[in-house]
């Protein structure tokens, strides 16, 4: 998303307030039952995410090929807690920002808890994002076998951006540009989704929220 001042600002309290309504509202349809759901009500609370949706539920399907070419699945790292963005090579502005910032989250946390963690990045351009651009990308700032990046065709993305509510679209004005949702959800060990990190938090929220992920 390009940072264009007042209009990026209003963009991103839009998107907060909406995802958090939307927390809320699945609260209203119905509960979990059983000791997880305890569990994540009880600490619900303790989360430093810009919003905790509840019920917790399972992430969305995400399958696709990294741009080594190799099959990724999120279902596959069960046991640990997955962060997955949603990013495109030629941004100028938030995506770096949510790459370094969790690339300071994962120095945060020492080696120990780093290795509870998986992110994943989902492209939100299949026109800038090749093999070689993500190479490049991942190598500049410092994520290269830190952060599984998935490419795919247009069909292929905009199947999970639909599934996991997120918009990308290509700026009337500047092409170059990819106007997209920039967010980063916290998913548990046991594969559900439970928080969003607004693509301004801080790394040490991530590093507070990571041991409370992995719990559940």
């Amino acid at each position: 998303m390009r940072k264009n001042g007042l209009d990026f600002r209003v963009l991103l309290a839009l998107l907060v307030l909406v995802l958090v309504a939307g927390a809320v509202a699945l609260v209203t349809i119905g509960g979990q039952s059983g000791e997880n759901a305890k569990r994540e009500q009880a600490l619900a609370h303790h989360f430093d995410a810009a919003a905790v949706l509840e019920p917790a539920r399972p992430a969305p399907a995400l399958a696709l090929r990294n741009y080594l070419g190799q099959p990724v699945n999120i279902d596959s790292y069960k046991g640990k807690v997955v962060l997955v963005t949603f990013l495109y090579t030629t941004c100028p502005d938030i995506c770096p920002l949510i790459t370094s910032d969790l690339r300071v989250a994962l120095n945060e946390m020492g080696p120990k808890l780093a290795s509870k963690v998986q992110i994943i990045a989902v492209s939100v351009d299949p026109r800038v994002d090749t093999p070689k651009s993500v190479a490049a990308f991942l190598a500049r700032h410092g994520m290269t076998g830190r952060m599984k990046y998935l490419i795919g065709s247009a069909k292929e993305l905009a199947r999970v951006w639909k599934a996991w509510g997120v918009g990308s679209e290509q700026d009337a004005n500047q092409p170059q540009f990819v106007n997209h949702t920039g967010i980063v959800y916290g998913i548990t060990a046991s594969g559900k989704r439970l928080t969003l990190y607004a693509a301004s938090f801080q790394p040490k929220e991530i590093v507070h929220d990571v041991p409370l992920l992995a719990a559940l």
